[in-house]
């Protein structure tokens, strides 16, 4: 039996006790167009993509998490079935809409004022409060368990290779082309990989679930990024590389050990098989029913 994290509902980052670190690549399956924003130039692309400081393309890993916690609120939103907009943000909070946090800022002045002078107390109660997705995402309150970072082509795999693609704004009365309204487009094109990398600390078992059930998403090309969706762009497919996985808490890993061999270069010790990771999912997925349902896992 795999033994898995379990963290207490103390404040989530004042004792470090897990570590899951994650790589993989994304390949667009379709063309791919994360804009940046109106071009200025006289010539190019009227909305060429985002490109790094070499002039590649990149995809902002804040766009790859947007996505991925969009679609694991639409998920719990259709779990719970919450009639209830009061009883459904403190489940699933709209992060758009302050009116729709699962903390309001009148919920914090009053939680504050609740336990004034005990900051342990304080912060076992926001975490309490706090929604499911924002528990791992994060919000105004709470920092985020987990980084994504930027996502940059993969060496060799990338020759300036830009493809053009023309649009225009629909007449809304006529339903025909507007005047003068056509413009250009950059995509990066179809068959380009992208670096993943993804570092959770102090997750709990559920919560690592919920990160399992949304890049399998990735996996299965059900998440698409960047504009022109409609059109059938973004589309793209995630492949998981490695993963390192390491937690205090299992009585064969020492956390002593463990930074001496971060320091020594020694991380290939934590580093687990396919099979050993299918374990871990199968755990952390049932922790996850669990913490829906409420029933045994």
């Amino acid at each position: 039996t795999l033994t898995t994290a379990t963290t207490p509902p103390r404040p989530m980052f004042d004792t470090f006790t897990s570590r899951l670190e994650l790589t993989g690549t994304l390949t667009t399956v379709t063309a791919l167009r994360v804009g940046a924003g109106r071009s200025i130039e006289p010539i190019g692309s009227d909305i060429p993509v985002v490109k790094d400081v070499l002039g590649n393309p990149f995809i902002p890993g804040s766009s790859f998490k947007g996505a991925l916690r969009s679609r694991l609120e639409s998920f719990l939103r259709g779990i719970y079935s919450e009639p209830d907009p009061e009883k459904l943000r403190k489940k699933v909070a709209d992060p758009s809409n302050e009116k729709e946090w699962s903390l309001t800022a009148t919920e914090i002045s009053a939680l504050k004022q609740a336990y004034k002078g005990n900051d342990l107390k304080l912060s076992e109660a926001i975490i309490a409060e706090t929604d499911q997705i924002s528990r791992l995402f994060g919000s105004p309150w709470l920092a985020s368990k987990f980084q994504v970072q930027d996502l940059l082509v993969e060496a060799g795999a990338w020759f300036g290779q830009y493809q053009e693609r023309d649009g225009v704004a629909i007449d809304r009365d006529t339903e025909t082309a507007s005047t003068g309204k056509l413009y250009n487009f950059q995509v990066v094109p179809p068959g380009t990989p992208f670096k993943l990398k993804i570092v959770v600390e102090n997750a709990e078992d559920w919560e690592l679930g919920l990160l399992m059930l949304g890049l399998r998403q990735f996996e299965q090309e059900q998440i698409p990024l960047g504009g022109g969706r409609s059109r059938g762009l973004g589309v793209v497919r995630l492949e998981i590389g490695d993963c390192w996985w390491f937690n205090r808490n299992d009585p064969n890993q020492d956390l002593l050990a463990y930074l001496k061999d971060l320091v020594n270069d020694q991380e290939a010790k934590y580093l687990k098989s396919s099979q050993e990771m299918k374990q871990y999912q199968k755990e952390w997925m049932a922790a996850l029913e669990h913490k829906i349902t409420n029933k045994p896992s």
